[in-house]
């Protein structure tokens, strides 16, 4: 687990792995994947130290977890500031993408659609959904599926495509086999 500085933390500073560390300094040679520099300022992981969980292992934790998550109820706002509360040791980068994971599904949307009242971690209701949240909803599910749509014509598109140069060749091979002085 990272643990960051509460001066850190407001300047929303993150540790970064070997392979994600890009530094300007071109001039030293490339590290093998997987393998570590001299020159890197990480400290090594500690033995033992288990690394933070996915993302999607968050979200599948805190579905177990909690009944928010796991009823996909619309999530007050600043849950995040709640789940930092109630897990203190939570790597925030990582919560953060299964927070967007989560708010981003077709199931949540669907529910914040509809949605009159957000809750919190416990399933308590609080605060009202306002209009302008259900449109966004409304509208993020409306963009998915003018999407999906748009995928799926190109995709028939490409497939009758495909087939008729199919064809094609299938002709010109039978008209060559037939003109041919074999």
């Amino acid at each position: 687990m990272n643990t960051i500085s509460p001066a850190a933390e407001s300047a929303d500073v993150t540790t970064s792995t070997p392979a994600e560390n890009t530094s300007p300094d071109t001039s030293a040679p490339a590290a093998a994947p997987g393998k570590a520099t001299e020159s890197t300022s990480e400290p090594a992981a500690a033995p033992g130290a288990q690394p933070a969980p996915s993302a999607r292992t968050l979200l599948k934790q805190l579905q177990q977890q909690f009944p928010a998550f796991r009823d996909c109820l619309p999530l007050a706002i600043g849950i995040d500031k709640q789940l930092q509360a109630r897990m203190p040791g939570l790597d925030r980068k990582t919560m953060r993408a299964a927070l967007g994971i989560h708010t981003g599904s077709m199931r949540y949307l669907r529910a914040m659609e509809k949605a009159t009242v957000r809750y919190d971690l416990d399933g308590t209701a609080g605060a009202e959904v306002t209009d302008t949240h259900r449109t966004h909803a409304k509208e993020q599910l409306q963009q998915r599926f003018k999407k999906e749509a748009e995928r799926k014509k190109a995709e028939k598109a490409a497939a009758a495509e495909a087939e008729a140069a199919r064809l094609r060749q299938e002709k010109l091979q039978q008209l060559a086999s037939k003109f041919s002085r074999n």
